[in-house]
């Protein structure tokens, strides 16, 4: 529904083509996207959490994060339109490279920053008052072969009844960050298990992958709306490629691209899972500490145990939780 919705909203400004500044269009773009979209995300973030009593966030909170989340992304969307535009008026033929290059180096600054700017706009972190753990999880980090920073604890719990843990930043910025649901509910052995998984992903690039598959599908996608483009500005009735008019063009042609990838990022994704599992189990021994946390994870996030292969395929980034037992359990992949 909600993609329905915004490729309406994007259809329709591509037929009307307001004559409009870049900055005015990206905003009126970006503020007709949300009040269509509004309605579904408040159902999906506020109303459906609450009614399954994952959210134990305030409604004015949950509407201060959401607003807070759309100002970051206004702002993040005017000035990436501001650097397409300038890079298709630069070279209409070679924008596109130019372009996912520096949405490359963006995510690249995001992946350094996140956990001293992003993540803090939206959650609280303190140092962990548990040093045993804590002295526990550096010591999991250092025989993984990924220092980091220190231990904090996330306060996950003001917002939601969901439990994590995470491994975030790169070089000097990188931290362990867990949940204070994780703390309050799991035993230490599950807590290191959880955190040897994260570990996995550090250890075998996984987040470099992601983002080289990501710079390959801005590439595939960028060159199709280069194309769509080059075919259309004329028969739209464009004063030129670099009219702001085409950027609805431009973000249905890169968005069909990005749609139809994601099964196969997915299914990337599944693969990277399965392994960071294997290496958790490796590097800790406690195959039985990873089952209790799995099942414990999927009851309290309302984590479907056995979806469909269709269902997995479409929307599912890990494997079904009860695959991910079975495994711990047997040591078949």
């Amino acid at each position: 529904m909600s993609l329905a919705s915004s490729v309406t909203v994007l259809a329709a400004l591509l037929v009307l083509r307001p004559a409009l500044p870049l900055v005015v269009y990206v905003v009126v773009l970006a503020a007709l996207h949300e009040l269509v979209t509004f309605p579904i995300a408040a159902y999906r973030g506020y109303f459906l959490e609450h009614r399954y009593e994952l959210s134990t966030e305030p409604r004015l909170v949950w509407l201060r994060d959401h607003l807070k989340g759309f100002a970051l992304g206004l702002g993040l969307s005017v000035a990436g339109a501001e650097v397409v535009y300038a890079l298709i008026g630069w070279n209409e033929r070679w924008w596109w490279l130019a372009a996912a290059l520096v949405a490359t180096a963006v995510t690249l600054l995001f992946v350094l920053l996140a956990p001293v700017v992003l993540l803090p706009l939206f959650f609280k972190f303190t140092s962990l008052r548990r040093p045993e753990l804590g002295e526990r999880l550096v010591a999991l980090s250092t025989r993984a072969g990924v220092p980091v920073l220190g231990v904090y604890e996330w306060g996950l719990g003001a917002k939601t009844r969901r439990a994590n843990a995470a491994l975030v930043g790169t070089g000097r910025t990188r931290r362990i960050l867990v949940s204070d649901t994780l703390l309050a509910q799991y035993s230490d052995d599950e807590i290191e298990v959880v955190l040897a998984h994260e570990l996995a992903h550090h250890v075998h690039w996984d987040i470099a992958k992601g983002i080289a598959l990501e710079f390959a599908l801005l590439l595939v996608s960028g060159y199709a709306a280069a194309r769509a483009l080059a075919l259309s500005w004329q028969p739209l009735g464009l004063r030129a490629p670099d009219d702001p008019s085409g950027l609805p063009l431009l973000v249905l042609a890169a968005g069909t691209v990005m749609l139809v990838a994601t099964p196969l990022v997915h299914a990337f994704s599944r693969v990277n899972e399965r392994r960071a599992d294997r290496f958790a189990l490796a590097l800790t021994r406690r195959n039985d500490a990873f089952v209790s946390a799995m099942r414990r994870l999927g009851v309290q996030n309302l984590e479907e145990e056995n979806p469909t292969r269709t269902s997995v395929w479409l929307f599912h980034s890990h494997p079904p939780i009860e695959e991910r037992i079975e495994a711990a359990r047997t040591g078949i992949r």
